[in-house]
């Protein structure tokens, strides 16, 4: 069993340990309740973070304990720390603009849909990157052999479809 930091605001509040099981991973978190509200806890690694979900009431304590797959928890990467967030905190989404997008990837398919594509947004999470590409109802549809793998949301008031793509350029849902 490992054993990290759990921290709230940048500061020590608790402890997250984590225990491989066979092809899973117990992760149990607990600490202070900071207040009123929701708090979650999450696995930060120095590739990635994974929320581990709603801290729970117990004697003073929030606790959780949840086993997640290494399909999971692969992305993270080597596990640095614990963090107890409030439930509705997003981290706000830093969008690059990606001024020439077939550039981005190395798949000779992909680099031929997106050659001059106008307006595109880029961010990484991760290993994982977001492309965002604009949205016009009126217009075809933005990589149409993708849509199944298509989000359509608003990005500084505007529209965008937003793809996932791991680091060998492949969809991700």
């Amino acid at each position: 069993m490992d054993k990290f930091p759990l921290t709230l605001d940048g500061r020590p509040a608790g402890e997250l340990t984590a225990e491989r099981e066979g092809l899973y991973t117990w992760f149990s978190a607990r600490c202070p309740l900071p207040g009123e509200g929701l708090w979650c806890a999450w696995a930060v690694g120095d590739r990635g973070e994974l929320r581990l979900g709603v801290l729970e009431p117990e004697g003073g304590q929030g606790v959780i304990r949840r086993r997640f797959s290494g399909r999971l928890t692969a992305p993270l990467g080597r596990v640095l720390r614990g963090e107890a967030r409030p439930a509705g905190a997003r981290e706000p989404e830093a969008w690059e603009p990606a001024p020439a997008p077939e550039r981005l990837f190395r798949a000779p398919w992909l680099c031929r849909r997106l050659k001059g594509a106008q307006g595109a947004l880029l961010r990484r999470a991760g290993e994982t990157r977001y492309l965002a590409l604009p949205y016009d109802p009126a217009k075809p549809f933005p990589l149409t052999t993708l849509f199944c793998f298509a989000r359509i949301r608003g990005i500084g008031g505007a529209a965008y479809v937003v793809y996932a793509f791991d680091d060998r350029d492949r969809p991700v849902f």
